[in-house]
């Protein structure tokens, strides 16, 4: 059956969400065999209880640099989809949180705020780090291209209802207005989302999990979608030149 995206709308958050984002969040990345393995006798249950708490300190975090949108099925007003965004510092500091402020999640009190990290700091977040070597070896590639990151996932009932695509194609125009390159850092399953929306892949790592209990291939992929102007000025010189930052 053809998608609806009608069905579907992008908006920002709020912390009031934290608890129904973890739920989306945590069913999506259950559905990664390597990352369920960092949470050894815990259930999806338990560790999404466990992110809802969290959640709310989370979206607080950072409001000059980080920006949150969620997608929401207009007709049940479940949240099926959320991407954070992070933006590059600006030349002037005083002027960073003033960029897409529609996406920046709005201010609380001291109290609430002090509520919701009590929360976060309250929550068992304890994983195992097994995986850690694998993750870093990921985390150094994306340190080698990129300061920023961006986080999607989309949950797995909702998948395949072009809900990611709208994510991505978001913060693409938000972007273009500000004439910044987009930097993603993702998995295999989100391939196709980023290459349709005109990324294309810089880096890549493939490394054998099978000796941690995986299936044997833990991906990692590094994309990027240059600003228009730049876009077209690589594409008039291919070989790239001195100073390009994927030359």
């Amino acid at each position: 059956m053809t998608p609806n995206n009608n069905n579907i709308i992008i908006t920002s958050c709020t912390i009031a969400d934290g608890p129904n984002i973890a739920r989306n969040n945590i069913a999506a990345s259950w559905t990664d065999s390597s990352w369920v393995l960092m949470w050894p006798g815990k259930t999806c249950e338990y560790v999404t209880a466990q992110a809802a708490r969290r959640m709310p300190a989370t979206l607080l975090k950072d409001p000059a640099h980080v920006r949150h949108q969620k997608a929401v099925n207009a007709q049940s007003g479940a949240i099926v989809g959320y991407v954070r965004w992070v933006l590059p510092p600006a030349n002037d500091e005083n002027a960073g949180g003033s960029r897409w402020t529609a996406a920046r999640v709005p201010a609380v009190s001291e109290a609430q705020h002090r509520e919701a990290e009590g929360e976060r700091d309250a929550a068992d977040w304890k994983y195992d780090h097994a995986l850690d070597d694998l993750d870093e070896q990921m985390l150094e590639m994306k340190r080698r291209l990129m300061d920023e990151k961006r986080y999607m996932p989309v949950h797995p009932d909702s998948r395949g209802q072009g809900i990611g695509t709208m994510l991505v194609k978001s913060g693409i125009q938000e972007a273009s207005k500000l004439a910044l390159d987009v930097f993603v850092h993702g998995m295999k399953a989100g391939l196709g989302v980023y290459k349709r929306a005109g990324f294309r892949l810089v880096d890549q790592m493939i490394i054998n999990d099978s000796e941690y209990g995986g299936k044997g291939e833990y991906g990692s992929y590094s994309l990027v979608k240059e600003a228009e102007e730049k876009a077209e000025l690589e594409s008039k010189n291919p070989e790239g030149e001195e100073g390009s930052n994927f030359a």
